[in-house]
């Protein structure tokens, strides 16, 4: 499961082995080693040992949405800072950290799932790693943590990716579960207005929140009051964050628990940072509120900006719109993935992966991307999409995001339905 070097430990993480994989890592950051962590049949990261800073710390995998991921280094300082300010984020909202009950569903080599299991050891509070299937069912779910819900002196909080909220409030068990807890964490990519409404219809305490494996998972956050009254933004940064948005829109944060290092396939290379500020690749804007804390919105990504006959366009807004105007003309998808192709005249054109149910009859597939292109007949030119495509094997990864590089290969050689 591990090897074991002088300062670097490799311990491959999986459902069935989280309370080995979570005692090893207590193990060695007593050692002060480095630990990498990585998932089920991961590779390893073969960073030389001479180039290790001081440990202990944790290696953890950042990115995925571009397909261009690389490693953190995050001393185990700075996830004692951000569990420090997620504690007082809760004392600010009237929740005490060592009563709280931490459902943990995400794994151990997933930044949240780290910071789940971290903060409980260092709040002294509960917790419960859940396994996957159990996430995949909720009557499941619900069955075995109810015994643990009728201890009311806690406060039950967990975190979730959207796809994981989706599949519980596609089932009565699902929004039960979620109803049961007092605070519950999303982020790891956009939550769509879709699943905001339902949420809030439901009386869900959804707390939308912004971070990353750079920062050592989140640095701002909305609380459920403010959601439920309708926000919808990312909130506002926690007490040790600062941020703004530059001229060019692009968010930039200042903390004391960014990542010391980051490796990027053979290189070990400092964080870029101009007077401790550090640029992300998402696109922002700060609203300001009477409470005079601005609040975060994510518009887009740098990287995945579309630049089309000379306007740029976000593929997460045109992705957005698709599912809502879909799901308005009752027009059955399951997902949707819009990707840019070269084009001689444009520069880039988008076009549509389309995952539909399964069993539909191929006349009835040619009538549903018929529909899907009449939605978009009277958009801007730029954001019309050139081509669409069914692909049922159309998924984000175990994290939650979608792999664009790995979708941009399946295009190549495929046939468009128009």
């Amino acid at each position: 499961m591990g090897s074991c070097m002088n300062k670097l430990i490799s311990l491959e993480c999986n459902s069935s082995n989280v309370l080995e994989c979570s005692q090893r890592l207590v193990n060695a950051i007593e050692k002060n080693r480095w630990v990498e962590l990585l998932p089920h049949s991961g590779d390893r990261v073969q960073i030389p040992e001479n180039l290790l800073p001081k440990g202990p710390g944790i290696i953890i995998s950042s990115g995925g949405s571009t397909g261009r991921s690389h490693q953190c280094l995050q001393p185990c300082e700075n996830l004692k800072q951000s569990a420090l300010a997620t504690a007082i984020l809760l004392n600010e909202e009237g929740i005490n950290p060592k009563n709280c009950f931490i459902f943990n569903s995400l794994p151990i080599n997933h930044v949240s799932g780290l910071m789940g299991w971290w903060r409980s050891r260092d709040w002294n509070a509960k917790h419960q790693w859940l396994h996957p299937e159990l996430m995949r069912n909720p009557p499941d779910l619900e069955k075995f943590c109810e015994p643990l819900l009728t201890k009311n002196k806690y406060q039950f909080i967990t975190s979730l990716v959207p796809t994981q909220l989706k599949r519980l409030l596609n089932h009565s068990a699902g929004i039960r579960w979620l109803q049961s807890m007092t605070l519950i964490w999303i982020g790891g990519a956009p939550l769509s207005e879709e699943l905001a409404t339902i949420a809030r219809k439901k009386e869900i305490p959804l707390a939308p929140c912004y971070g990353s494996s750079e920062t050592m998972a989140m640095v701002t956050a909305l609380m459920p009051s403010d959601f439920l009254r309708g926000e919808a933004n990312c909130g506002y940064p926690l007490m040790d964050v600062e941020i703004r948005v530059k001229t060019n829109n692009i968010l930039e944060i200042r903390t004391p628990r960014l990542a010391v290092a980051i490796w990027d396939e053979k290189n070990l290379n400092v964080l870029e940072q101009k007077e401790g500020w550090w640029s992300s690749s998402d696109l922002a804007e700060l609203t300001p509120k009477k409470d005079g804390r601005s609040r975060l919105k994510i518009n887009g990504r740098v990287d995945t900006a579309i630049h089309s006959g000379g306007e740029t366009i976000f593929p997460e807004r045109i992705q957005e719109r698709l599912i809502q105007s879909a799901k308005i003309a009752h027009i059955p998808i399951q997902l949707i993935l819009v990707l840019p192709v070269s084009d001689a005249e444009w520069g880039k054109r988008i076009v549509v992966l389309v995952r539909l149910p399964k069993y539909l009859k191929k006349e009835r597939v040619k009538k549903i991307f018929l529909d899907l292109s009449d939605l978009t007949k009277s958009w801007n030119k730029a954001e019309k999409p050139f081509s669409w495509y069914e692909c049922k094997e159309l998924a984000m990864n175990n994290n939650g995001k979608w792999e664009n590089k790995k979708w941009g290969l399946w295009l190549k050689g495929q046939k468009p339905i128009l």
